[in-house]
């Protein structure tokens, strides 16, 4: 299976990194992972409603550049379906089983993910109701991937 992870904006902080090339290089056992990310747009302080879209917008354009034909498409949204992890592992599963050998993930900015980035999603995917920075949530998706590969290969990991 091949996974790509498209996110907005660079990791910062050594210990996120740190995390993301762990799961990174534990990933390599079940899948091909492509990790791309696009430039963040600045979001000036008190920035309008008609700000805050365009920047939306210019980062939405940059993902959808990165989209490739022939992949499944998760775009990670509060407004999403929640899973448990099974329910992950079930669901990569069971793409892989329909011939859609190619999950995309998609991760938006501060702001969110722009509305035609969420239409063309084919899945939208909730991890919360709560709001987590974009550099710790490739963290926890990486993880939840891992962890899904776990549960499919009916591997120990720990709960």
């Amino acid at each position: 299976m091949k996974i790509t992870v498209i996110c907005v904006g660079k990791i910062k902080e050594a210990y996120f990194r740190d995390a993301v090339a762990e799961y990174t290089k534990r990933l390599t056992r079940y899948a091909k992972l492509e990790i791309h990310e696009v430039a963040d747009e600045k979001t000036p302080d008190g920035a309008s409603a008609a700000q805050e879209r365009q920047i939306r917008e210019k980062e939405g354009e940059r993902i959808l550049k990165l989209i490739k034909e022939n992949t499944y498409v998760v775009a990670l949204a509060i407004e999403g379906k929640k899973l448990s992890s099974e329910k992950l592992a079930e669901f990569m599963e069971k793409r892989a089983a329909y011939g859609d050998g190619h999950l995309t993930f998609i991760i938006g900015g501060s702001l969110g993910l722009d509305e035609r980035v969420l239409r063309s999603a084919d899945y939208l995917l909730s991890f919360s109701d709560m709001t987590f920075p974009h550099q710790l949530m490739r963290v926890i998706l990486l993880e939840q991937i891992y962890r899904g590969f776990r549960i499919i290969s009916h591997e120990p990991y720990h709960k």
